[in-house]
């Protein structure tokens, strides 16, 4: 049964550099479960259209290259994950601009979300998730869903931070994503918002982890043990 300490779903969602990522590896790490980034295979079938030269729009062209190959997603114990491309490591070529302005086209695609959801749902065990729908399409019955946001301007600023890019660029990218992810990204009915303009990623964290704790209180002296 989902919610049960052996088969935990976290969802963590919200807008582009909210947060979600870093606030997702340290919840997992706190409760000793894996992370996952589910964006990371949007970015994966992002890199392969790139790749083989396909616009991002073209769906069809690209679902057909996404089932020739073999992409596999592999959390590690310490927090990160690994994207693979028929055995070839390619992860960091997820991260790059080229990559970043398209991914929210290749994500509009009907047929590319749900290859990737079903990608998802092989997983098992419990897990904290990171993306735009996963507590609502993806994991609409996990237990416990969090909606992270921010102000664009600070979302902008902690990305530039990550990268060596212009504010006045990646805040205007930002905007395009967030209107190209607007209805992706509605929150689930349920979920527990969180804003994060002003609190650390700290802070977030420890947020989130007594809301779960108080539901869930043998969570904390599993905590404790480790």
């Amino acid at each position: 049964m989902r919610g049960e300490m052996n088969e935990l779903i976290i969802t963590i969602d919200g807008p582009a550099a909210s947060g979600k990522s870093s606030v997702a590896k340290g919840i997992a790490q706190r409760l000793g479960i894996p992370f996952v980034s589910s964006g990371l295979l949007y970015r994966a079938a992002t890199y392969l259209a790139l790749k083989h030269g396909l616009s991002p729009s073209e769906e069809a062209r690209l679902l057909e290259h996404l089932w020739r190959c073999n992409i596999t997603l592999k959390a590690k114990p310490g927090g990160e994950n690994e994207i693979f491309l028929d055995d070839k490591d390619i992860t960091n070529y997820l991260h790059t601009d080229s990559v970043d302005i398209n991914v929210s086209v290749v994500a509009k695609h009907p047929k590319i979300r749900t290859w990737v959801d079903d990608r998802l749902r092989e997983i098992q065990g419990s897990f904290v998730i990171d993306g735009r729908d996963m507590g609502t399409a993806v994991f609409p019955h996990a237990p416990y869903k969090f909606y992270l946001d921010a102000p664009v301007a600070v979302r902008a600023s902690r990305r530039v931070g990550e990268r060596v890019a212009d504010l006045e660029n990646v805040t205007e990218a930002l905007n395009r994503r967030d209107i190209l992810d607007a209805e992706q990204s509605k929150p689930a009915p349920d979920a527990i918002h969180v804003n994060t303009e002003h609190l650390s990623l700290a802070q977030v964290i420890d947020r989130i982890f007594a809301h779960i704790v108080r539901s869930h209180p043998s969570l904390s002296l599993a905590e404790e043990v480790r």
